[in-house]
């Protein structure tokens, strides 16, 4: 069997295409924003194909006006849904089926008061609260500091990235709301 330029190009491609799909793989199933480290460990590709990857991917939802986009923020990467359709996807990822409505009040109080004293948050939303901020940090959504006999309770980046806001807003909540809610 004879090999030609042909059959080595079709070889190229294929192998090309089967990295993309590796990458795109990787982000979907991540959720979140990783380097180029996280990158190469989870894919054993180098930082060049990896890079050419993510531009094909890049230019394949750009070509097929896919609702996906790639993300990148200070040299990290993540698949995510277009802003345009971030106001269904926070009422999605706010929905019952995720938290419940007095767990949602929770994360408000924490979202707009942080840093807050866990005993603070106690008092104003009752025992059921240890629940939920046990819940939050689980899905690390806020950071718990030790101090005294209470904790310090703060977002978490993970916070941002699961809500799709800004971490430079000192009140990310009325970000969301001004998304679900189509309010400024």
């Amino acid at each position: 069997m004879e090999i030609t330029k042909k059959t080595i190009d079709e070889i190229d491609w294929s192998k090309e295409e089967e990295n993309v799909r590796l990458i795109e793989a990787i982000f979907f199933i991540s959720g979140k924003f990783l380097s180029m480290q996280d990158l190469i460990t989870f894919s054993n590709l180098n930082s060049l194909v990896i890079k050419e990857s993510i531009g094909k991917l890049k230019e394949r939802y750009q070509k097929e006006n896919s609702a996906l986009e790639i993300v990148e923020r200070d040299n990290l990467w993540k698949m995510d849904v277009k802003q345009e359709y971030h106001n269904i996807i926070n009422k999605l990822a706010t929905g019952s089926a995720e938290f419940t409505k007095a767990e949602q009040e929770t994360l408000a109080i924490i979202a707009y008061k942080q840093p807050i004293k866990q005993s603070v948050i106690i008092k104003i939303r009752g025992n059921k609260a240890y629940d939920h901020v046990h819940k939050f940090i689980q899905l690390s959504l806020i950071k718990a500091k030790k101090e005294g006999h209470t904790n310090i309770l703060t977002l978490s980046d993970e916070f941002y990235d699961y809500f799709n806001v800004s971490s430079e807003n000192n009140n990310p909540l009325k970000e969301i709301i001004s998304e679900t809610t189509g309010e400024d």
